[in-house]
């Protein structure tokens, strides 16, 4: 196991110890009478951003819609983008699906990596995902505000030469509702499950039961 997976493995665990703390199939309708998993967890908060495209991204614009929300690099060698391929492909089906209930998704992925991660450098890696995918960046201040406020923690790991360094950060996918409220993790934690075998039938079996 290389220092990234391993690194990423422990701020994983670190940040379900802190959801922990903070906690007070595709069906084709959600079930009326269950709770979401992370209800009542102080995850996700306002945020000032850029986006692949320089706009001004708030949080106040996503009112009313659903979010998958993951946090990363597009510099990652592996993780990352296996990752993203089990969310949106997950989102895909479930928009085929469902495709009212797959219009009120917005995908967001905010990098952990504000130093490489331009809106240029942003624009062709989210495109490869998902044509909804936004990617998001901003200062270093920005960033670290926003991965607070979702408990996302993340370091960097030095490298060969200055530019050539890895970020450890959190592995995790928050499902956030349209009053900005956590509902549940999406699973994406597995390193070692393939993109293309069942983890985006369990992404869509997710969004299923709670998007509304």
């Amino acid at each position: 196991m290389n220092i990234a997976i391993m690194a990423r493995n422990v701020v994983g665990a670190s940040l379900l110890l802190a959801t922990a703390a903070a906690l007070g199939g595709c069906d084709v309708a959600p079930a009326p009478d269950s709770r979401p998993p992370l209800e009542g967890a102080r995850i996700g908060g306002p945020f000032t951003l850029t986006d692949q495209n320089g706009r001004t991204v708030r949080d106040s614009d996503f009112a009313g819609k659903y979010r998958i929300v993951y946090f990363g690099y597009s510099f990652c060698p592996d993780i990352c983008p296996v990752d993203l391929q089990k969310l949106m492909r997950g989102l895909s089906l479930f928009e085929k699906a469902a495709p009212e209930r797959g219009a009120k998704v917005q995908p967001l992925f905010i990098t952990i990596d504000p130093a490489r991660d331009t809106p240029a450098a942003l624009g062709p890696f989210v495109a490869r995902y998902h044509p909804r995918l936004l990617g998001l960046t901003g200062t270093p201040e920005q960033i670290a505000a926003v991965a607070k406020e979702y408990v996302v923690v993340y370091n960097k790991v030095e490298g060969s030469a200055p530019d050539r360094y890895l970020m450890a950060h959190t592995q995790i996918a928050f499902l956030m509702g349209p009053d900005d409220k956590p509902l549940a993790m999406l699973p994406v934690d597995d390193p070692t499950t393939d993109a293309d075998e069942g983890a985006p039938d369990k992404v869509a079996a997710e969004l299923a039961k709670w998007v509304k």
